[in-house]
């Protein structure tokens, strides 16, 4: 089901989550919400859900306007951040409530209900558990029993908030590459509220970037992040080097032997894979420091300072393939040469 949102503006007292939003999504779609905490993501979540209402502007659902729309008539599965899963209950009823409270009339009978919980238990790994309560699982369990039990009423949109926020690391990584094989074999159009750029890069297919309750830029994750349209997307979405070019700045990058091509602005954000390294013949007349670096796998990030080895100067991060870094053999203190590859410029 698509999902098209015009003119979504939200103020609580003197607040304003929202401004102005204007949204599509097609359908099949697998979104994410991102940016920083009170950024509106949630509020947008709640208005397309129907549990919050705007204070202008219209959702429509697949063509039709359901702004005025109670919940229950918007075929959406919501999964919340802290699962709000009943105690109470066992895991196989948990998912059975949203089919067992429909009206008697489009109630499916018993047997029913039985299969198809199962069948959604067996979809998320997790038949063996049917009879446990949700006390008894773990938090990664918890929340795809959450994720099931939405899935149960066979929502046309799907709406996840936070839906890892509450796991510890390994667990939200595996729950991220759970999430995105579902996606694809169910199909259901859906939405999803991160803070984490990591998260959202590598589970959605689009990125909506959220910023002041406007929207800095939808795309890719690789739109976003090789061509971000803002300062703030290029900050905001993986790690950048952020060089004003101001006269001291422009000297200082030409004594340092750094080439910069084609300059378009007054602010150069430089990502630290496009940020060459080289150690040059005569040390002396290289200016800047190594100062240290850390492992991170395949690649070494390397921490880089103008004003010293232990210079309190702001910090120049580059990237490059471990077998470089043994080529080079650096050490802490060593003077470098670099090259900037590629830059976005913003004014």
């Amino acid at each position: 089901m698509s999902i098209t949102l015009q003119n979504i503006s939200k103020q609580f007292g003197d607040f304003k989550a929202l401004d102005n939003i204007n949204l599509d999504i097609p359908e099949g779609e697998l979104v994410a919400l991102l940016g920083p905490s009170g950024c509106g993501k949630t509020t947008l979540l709640r208005i397309i859900a129907g549990l919050e209402q705007a204070d202008q502007g219209e959702v429509y659902l697949k063509g039709d306007n359901v702004t005025q729309q109670p919940v229950k008539n918007r075929q959406i599965g919501f999964v919340f951040q802290h699962y709000a899963l009943f105690r109470h209950m066992t895991v196989f009823d948990n998912i059975a409530f949203g089919l067992r409270v429909k009206s008697h009339r489009d109630r499916p009978s018993e047997a029913i209900i039985r299969k198809k919980v199962h069948d959604l238990l067996n979809l998320v790994q997790l038949d063996w558990l049917h009879d446990r309560f949700p006390d008894q699982l773990s938090g990664g369990q918890r929340q795809r029993i959450a994720l099931a039990r939405a899935l149960a009423v066979e929502p046309s949109v799907l709406l996840l908030d936070e839906p890892f926020g509450a796991l510890d690391a390994s667990v939200r990584k595996d729950l991220r590459l759970w999430l995105r094989h579902l996606h694809h074999e169910l199909n259901v159009t859906s939405i999803f509220v991160t803070h984490d750029q990591e998260e959202a890069m590598e589970v959605s297919s689009q990125i909506v970037v959220l910023n002041h309750g406007r929207i800095e830029q939808k795309g890719t994750p690789s739109e976003i992040y090789d061509h971000p349209a803002s300062d703030f997307v290029s900050r905001f979405i993986g790690q950048t080097n952020v060089f004003k070019l101001d006269d001291e700045e422009h000297f200082w990058l030409k004594q340092s032997g750094v080439i910069v091509d084609d300059s378009k602005g007054i602010v150069a954000h430089v990502r630290p894979h496009n940020i060459g390294v080289e150690k040059p013949v005569d040390q002396a007349k290289a200016p800047v420091y190594l100062k240290d670096w850390q492992h991170l796998g395949g690649t070494i990030r390397l921490e880089l300072n103008r004003d010293g080895a232990n210079g309190s100067g702001a910090t120049i991060y580059a990237e490059m393939p471990n077998e470089q870094f043994r080529e080079l053999a650096l050490q802490k203190g060593d003077r470098v040469a670099l090259r900037i590859k590629h830059a976005h410029w913003f004014n």
